[in-house]
């Protein structure tokens, strides 16, 4: 049987962080399911498809990982994709009071699915979508923290 986990998150951007804990799950999962929650209510800077493509040009030449959307409760997409498994990644102590909630709730609607965090490794420790999003729309640097091709669409997006 395969060992296959749920990544969910809007990756709106992807960043370097997000590659980094998909190639470490990729030592305890023998596929990673990259899922985009599809939320009509939150206001992206990238469209599903243009996130959709990003995730897809970032991770090229990864082998195990694959890229959907969903929307509903994540541990129904779980089930549906047959994964035994949600991967999440923390990067300091406030992540983990959400993510505990979280990871308790999914554990009460459905008991096969676990969920696995993973520490961000310590280069990516202070990175978010949000905080590059907020850094680039002022014309921050932010090419150290993000893959190449998605520091072009947040240099086209924001116009410089």
């Amino acid at each position: 049987m395969q060992r296959i986990a749920i990544y969910p998150g809007s990756f709106d951007p992807v960043t370097n962080g997000h590659i980094d804990i998909a190639k470490r799950g990729l030592k305890l999962f023998d596929r990673i399911i990259i899922a985009i929650l599809l939320n009509p209510g939150k206001q992206s800077l990238f469209t599903v498809e243009e996130r959709l493509e990003m995730l897809d040009e970032s991770m090229s030449g990864i082998e195990g990982v694959e890229f959907d959307t969903f929307d509903g409760l994540l541990v129904d997409y779980a089930q549906k994709r047959k994964a035994n498994a949600v991967l999440r990644g923390m990067r300091a102590v406030s992540d983990f009071e959400y993510e505990f909630q979280m990871a308790l709730m999914n554990r009460k609607l459905n008991r096969e699915v676990e969920t696995v965090f993973l520490m961000t490794g310590l280069r990516w420790i202070f990175t978010s979508s949000s905080i590059i999003k907020e850094a680039a729309r002022f014309g921050g640097d932010v090419s150290d923290m993000v893959p190449p091709g998605v520091n072009r669409q947040i240099k086209t997006r924001f116009g410089y």
